[in-house]
């Protein structure tokens, strides 16, 4: 159960202090546009609140913010229908569906032109992504946390791939060397700072600077689509390349900056320690006054966040 105190709130055998709380409620006010389920599993990354194995202590989270709602401390997004979520058994049947057959495509991009990205804006289309990254990219689909967008690559004929951008990772030495923010303010200001977390150029199709073409696109277009959607423009995309599968040529040619490499130590968890493989990371700004809001509370006064 939850027990109040003067200073702590008790849940699931985590004190949850003056601080917590205060950024609780923060994020909650910065973040109307989300809804109570992207609400909670980003609260758990962002206050470490996860199993050992890394994953988010969903239950419990959605249960002290209930308790914390019901006692005027905190007030949730209304419950919306667009935003729920299939079971675990329609999730696993959508996943297991036939692999669609996609035509090849052997193609200069000029003779593509115009290649577009068409952010995804329906349930259907929403399946379609889901599948297409479960079925055809290295790392499968995973469900994004925090603020999200899906982009379908297009040409006038052809589906060509697919883009997803999702939260940043929330700390990264090399990134936050390099932007030059304190800990408070990478807590205030991480999610103007967006992760390219799935890009896929469909097998079969061999189009000779697609990749670089449409990373271009999206750092051109990203700012509006994402005030369109969630009331802000983000300051930076990221993202990690695995140097065992590929060598980032794409991101170089689209201008993104090679920060370096992650420590392969993954996230550290009390009690548990693990390792993945190191990877490459790539930063591209999207303003040139990047470093100076990110490494400021200016971004505070924004009404969304």
């Amino acid at each position: 159960m939850l027990d109040k105190a003067p200073t702590t709130w008790r849940q699931a055998g985590r004190d949850i202090t003056p601080e917590n709380l205060a950024y609780i409620r923060t994020f909650a006010e910065r973040f109307p546009g989300l809804s109570r389920t992207e609400l909670t599993a980003t609260l758990c990354e962002h206050l470490d609140w996860l199993t050992p194995a890394g994953r988010p202590k969903f239950q419990a989270c959605s249960k002290l913010l209930a308790r914390l709602e019901a006692a005027g401390e905190l007030r949730r997004p209304a419950l919306d229908e667009r935003f729920s979520h299939p079971g675990p058994h329609a999730r696993a049947a959508a996943v297991a569906r036939a692999p669609r057959q996609r035509p090849s495509v052997v193609s200069s991009l000029s003779a593509l032109a115009p290649v577009h990205l068409r952010l995804v804006s329906d349930r259907a289309d929403e399946h379609r992504f889901n599948d297409a990254l479960a079925q055809c990219h290295p790392l499968g689909y995973k469900k994004p946390f925090g603020y999200w967008a899906r982009y379908l690559i297009e040409s006038s004929e052809h589906w060509l791939g697919c883009v997803l951008l999702s939260g940043a990772a929330k700390a990264l030495t090399a990134r936050d060397r390099w932007i030059g923010w304190s800990e408070r303010q990478r807590l205030a200001n991480l999610p103007w700072v967006v992760n390219n977390s799935r890009f896929l150029i469909f097998p079969g199709v061999e189009v000779p600077h697609l990749a670089s073409h449409v990373l271009g696109q999206l750092a051109r277009q990203i700012g509006e689509d994402w005030h369109a959607c969630w009331g802000y423009r983000p300051l930076l995309l990221e993202t990690f390349v695995d140097p065992e599968r590929f060598r980032g040529s794409c991101y170089r040619a689209a201008g993104w900056t090679l920060l370096g490499h992650t420590s392969g130590r993954g996230l550290v968890r009390p009690g548990k320690t693990y390792h993945t493989r190191p990877k490459l990371m790539f930063a591209k700004p999207l303003q040139a006054e990047f470093r100076t809001l990110l490494c400021s509370h200016q971004l505070r006064g924004q009404s969304a966040p």
